[in-house]
């Protein structure tokens, strides 16, 4: 089974999110080739992605969750910040 924290309510089963795919930021407005890569090219790697998750049985958070896609292990989960780097720099221990 799934767990997944909402940093507003806490943790959950998974049954109560829905996932939003996996976070990239925007390209800006002039760039009509990182708009196709957004848009329609996903990673779709067996590694730690981060990515969107909706709480739509709880509190109607939009939120980011760091998770190993191979092992469904959720590190960590908090709230998008505009000016935050959300990178994975650093190493996770599975």
């Amino acid at each position: 089974m799934l767990i997944v924290t909402c940093p507003i309510c806490g943790t959950r089963n998974a049954t109560e999110f829905h996932y939003g795919g996996e976070y990239r930021p925007r390209p800006s407005v002039t760039e009509n080739e990182g708009w196709t890569d957004y848009l329609y090219m996903k990673h779709n790697r067996a590694e730690w992605q981060i990515e969107w998750w909706f709480h739509r049985s709880g509190c109607g958070l939009w939120f980011l969750a760091e998770r190993h896609m191979k092992s469904n292990q959720v590190v960590a989960t908090y709230r998008w910040q505009p000016d935050a780097n959300t990178s994975l720099e650093q190493s996770h221990e599975p």
